[in-house]
């Protein structure tokens, strides 16, 4: 028994905690099945419709190292609860929203919301858990919900959006809201905050989150005000100002969001690099290929769906533990270099996929390699940004590379999605047909995702330290988390 709770009602809290997770990991894949539709109806623009995935994505980051901090000091159950009752309400505002802002300004409330849970469940999970074996098996079934959610989002989708329409993806969390809001008031202790007096950095939360944010905004309008325009320019100045405030706040702050002697260890530095570039091209990934597979192949959104599932069940599947095994076997170095290469070459295949495309040799083994990149590569990142530290830093460290991702997939995703804007439109402009237009600034985005790639696997290979992570439950959990990501 642990916390005063029965065997069976242990396992069966592990699931109520696991079904909130995977709320927040379908919305991460679901919505981008939707996106063509979102932007028919909404009368979204090709750029603008970026902020439907980057709203998650800016408040998620932003705040999921804030998250943690509110769960110690305020008790993780309660942070857990909050978090769902603002995603299952977000969810709510995005299922009814009749115009871009209420979906845009609902969407980033879900990411915080999203955010919250993300942070506090898995402290609730190992607090549930103490014995390493059971622990290892309640880890082991987190990080397949969370490596399998992926999957489960592009199919449901499809469906939904197919069967019904777009506002239904959102609208399917309200009920599982529900539900796990009751079952772990049910299932779930109380339990004690762990932080007393722990000093909250908003301030630092505030200050990179306003920043992305102005950044992602003055990218993504870049295309309509002009890049050397004074808006964007001086959008542009206060990001650079505000981020500058950021480093500034986390090196006087007590408890800072981000520690930044972190980054003086060498592959804590390189694996958040390397994370920042490869979720640049992973969210970049993602995005344009369900718009080229929707409006120049005329994909249904359900076969938008099945076409993503063979890279889905991929990422999956080594979330159950081939991912571990190879960092086991050979170390760090070589799965990350490998994965980021394999991924690397998945996007160049991506990105000479021509207008008439077929699924089978324009669209399959790009899916495949992606997959197996994805699989392969995510547990070595965040390995190597724990390899170096202290075991009481390991989570911090985990949770810095996270929030390195969510900005890097944000900001990435907007600057190649505005370049390819910018080339559909020159190209319309200068007389050529609107589909070749249009795939042509697709295959832009496409190639400059593989080359972020390729310099991450570069990099990777270059300077990450080579090391086998010790056998020892601390050790497994983080693994399984990655998995997770």
């Amino acid at each position: 028994m642990t916390h005063g709770i029965d065997e069976r009602k242990r396992w069966i809290a592990l699931i109520v905690l696991c079904l909130g997770v995977l709320m927040i990991v379908l919305d991460t894949t679901i919505v981008n099945v939707a996106l063509p539709s979102i932007r028919a109806d909404l009368n979204f623009t090709e750029t603008s419709l970026v902020w439907v995935v980057n709203a998650y994505m800016l408040t998620f980051g932003g705040f999921l190292l804030l998250g943690g901090r509110l769960g110690d000091l305020f008790g993780h159950r309660r942070l857990f609860l909050l978090g769902i009752t603002i995603f299952t309400l977000a969810s709510a505002a995005c299922g009814l929203a009749n115009s871009q802002g209420i979906l845009i300004a609902a969407r980033a409330v879900q990411g915080l919301g999203g955010a919250v849970v993300s942070a506090v469940s898995l402290s609730l999970i190992m607090n549930l858990f103490t014995s390493p074996e059971d622990r290892a098996k309640a880890m082991g079934v987190y990080g397949f919900v969370g490596g399998g959610g992926g999957s489960i989002g592009v199919l449901l989708g499809g469906l939904l959006t197919s069967a019904l329409s777009w506002h239904s993806i959102f609208l399917v969390n309200l009920p599982i809201g529900v539900a796990v809001y009751a079952g772990c008031l049910a299932l779930m202790p109380a339990g004690k905050p762990t932080a007393d007096r722990a000093k909250l950095d908003v301030a630092g939360a505030i200050a990179v989150t306003a920043s992305l944010m102005l950044a992602v905004y003055a990218v993504v309008h870049g295309n309509e005000a002009g890049w050397t325009s004074a808006p964007t320019l001086i959008q542009l100045a206060l990001a650079m100002a505000l981020l500058i405030a950021f480093l500034v706040i986390e090196s006087r702050v007590s408890h800072p969001l981000m520690p930044l002697h972190l980054f003086a260890l060498r592959n804590v530095a390189t694996a958040n690099v390397v994370g920042v570039l490869w979720a640049a091209a992973l969210f970049a990934w993602f995005f344009i290929s369900a718009l080229y597979m929707q409006r120049l192949l005329s994909y249904s959104a359900m076969q938008v769906g099945l076409a993503f599932l063979p890279a889905n069940l991929i990422m999956a599947a080594f979330s159950l533990g081939l991912s571990a095994k190879l960092v086991m076997r050979f170390g760090i170095r070589a799965p990350l270099a490998l994965g980021l290469l394999l991924a690397a070459i998945g996007l160049f295949l991506f990105a000479r996929a021509p207008v008439g495309g077929s699924y089978l040799l324009d669209v399959l083994p790009g899916m495949v390699l992606l997959g197996l990149g994805a699989g392969v590569a995510f547990n070595p990142v965040l390995l190597a940004a724990m390899s170096d530290v202290a075991p009481d830093e390991s989570g911090l460290a985990s949770g810095v590379v996270n929030t390195s991702f969510m900005m890097g997939g944000s900001l990435g995703l907007a600057i190649l999605a505005s370049l390819a804007a910018a080339r559909t439109d020159a190209l319309a402009a200068a007389g050529a047909h609107a589909a070749a237009a249009l795939n042509s600034g697709y295959q832009l985005a496409f190639l400059l995702g593989a080359i972020a790639a390729l310099i991450a696997f570069l990099l990777g290979w270059a300077f990450v330290r080579t090391r086998t992570p010790a056998h020892d439950p601390a050790q497994h959990d983080e693994t399984s988390r990655v998995s997770g990501m």
